[in-house]
């Protein structure tokens, strides 16, 4: 486990970053008092950003994913709206303002 200084940190964050990627623990400080920690992906972490941030979310409980990737989505609401009766409410929507 390394310590760095901010200063140091703000200078040389590339280096720092390449440290901590290879499974390196990097304590931060600020005026000799420890303010963070920069530390490796978990295990099983996704490459991707976009991926990793799913990921957090599913294991959450905010996302759900889905049970049959690849299929359709199906609604099952029973209410069945023609063109015309949308437009007439969004009409109606539109008056009300």
């Amino acid at each position: 486990m390394r310590t760095v200084g901010l200063k140091v940190l703000k200078n040389k964050l590339a280096e720092y970053v390449r440290i901590a990627s290879r499974g390196e623990r990097v304590l931060i400080s600020d005026r000799d008092r420890v303010v963070a920690e920069l530390v490796p992906p978990e295990a099983g972490r996704s490459e991707g950003a976009s991926d990793a941030l799913l990921v957090s979310l599913v294991r959450e409980g905010v996302v759900t994913p889905a049970l049959s990737p690849g299929r359709p989505l199906v609604c099952d609401h029973p209410r069945r709206a023609s063109l015309s009766d949308l437009l007439g409410e969004l009409d109606a929507d539109r008056a009300e303002r």
